[in-house]
């Protein structure tokens, strides 16, 4: 028989763990609605820039040359931007991320290498001594534009000079609070979407379309990462918060398990020190 003593002890620490794992779900609930907010308005500028490079890129160029951020070249080298959490404790969000890295590496002919946001990914990439170009943490729950311009530069240079063929954005796109989506988009060179006629619009650019889009082209990539960045962050706290949520369920179910066994173990006390009692008057009579 188990002691009391040692299962009250059981019951204080995992009632302990389950006010840790309550309180980290009302924070991340109140991040998450931040965040999810914050992904959501990014998407429709994201669609708008998206159409408008369309349709400069669909505009006559002045002596046939194509901005290197448009230009398609053989493919020796394949970069990834790859975004995870700096934390844990959300679940399986940071794992089905980086296998998901793991099977995009194995299906290349051709090296891969990374510039790794958070420090689950970065760790990983080490772990399997992959080659990381750069690395970047603590980016925060509510980063800015200015500081992820860093990442898009990185990229933007290494594709200009020739270093990387190809550039994909892995992260996890948010869809639900119950669903994230492990996402791996094309970023570099970039493809404009094809806008059916009856959405077309017309635009008049100064000075030149050519102009235009040799300012908008960089600000698309630097755009793109930091949306998926704020993608990646709603994707961790709606991970986070049931995660905690699960957690707390959880241990709710063990206090009530170890308190019933609690129970049983001070009536079979009781019962045995009953027994003992009346054994004892017995033997006096």
């Amino acid at each position: 028989m188990i002691s009391p003593r040692l299962l009250r002890r059981r019951i204080r620490s995992v009632q302990s763990t389950a006010k840790i794992t309550k309180a980290m779900e009302m924070i991340a609930t109140a991040k998450m609605k931040r965040a999810q907010e914050q992904a959501m308005a990014g998407r429709p500028y994201s669609e708008k820039i998206s159409q408008v490079i369309a349709d400069l890129a669909a505009e006559p160029g002045g002596n046939g040359t194509i901005h290197p951020l448009l230009e398609r070249r053989e493919v020796s080298r394949v970069a990834v931007v790859h975004i995870t959490s700096d934390r844990g404790l959300c679940g399986g969000l940071n794992a089905n991320m980086n296998r998901f890295a793991a099977n995009f590496i194995v299906e290349q002919s051709v090296p891969v290498t990374f510039v790794t946001v958070g420090r689950k990914g970065r760790d990983f990439m080490r772990r399997y001594q992959r080659d990381i170009r750069a690395e970047f943490t603590n980016i925060g729950d509510r980063p800015t534009l200015l500081e992820t311009l860093p990442i898009s530069h990185i990229i933007i240079d290494d594709y200009t000079s020739g270093y990387a063929d190809l550039v994909y954005l892995a992260y996890s796109r948010f869809v639900t609070t119950m669903a994230q989506n492990p996402t791996l988009e094309p970023l570099l060179p970039i493809e404009p979407a094809i806008i059916p006629k009856t959405e077309t619009a017309e635009y008049i650019y100064e000075p030149d379309p050519k102009s235009v889009l040799g300012e908008l082209l960089p600000r698309f990539v630097e755009m793109k990462v930091y949306h998926a960045i704020l993608e990646a962050i709603a994707s961790e706290q709606s991970a986070r918060m049931v995660a905690m949520r699960n957690a707390t369920d959880n241990a709710n179910e063990v206090i009530e398990e170890l308190t019933l066994t609690l129970n049983k173990a001070r009536q079979e006390m009781i019962t045995k020190e009953l027994l003992d009692i009346i054994g004892g008057v017995e033997v006096l009579h």
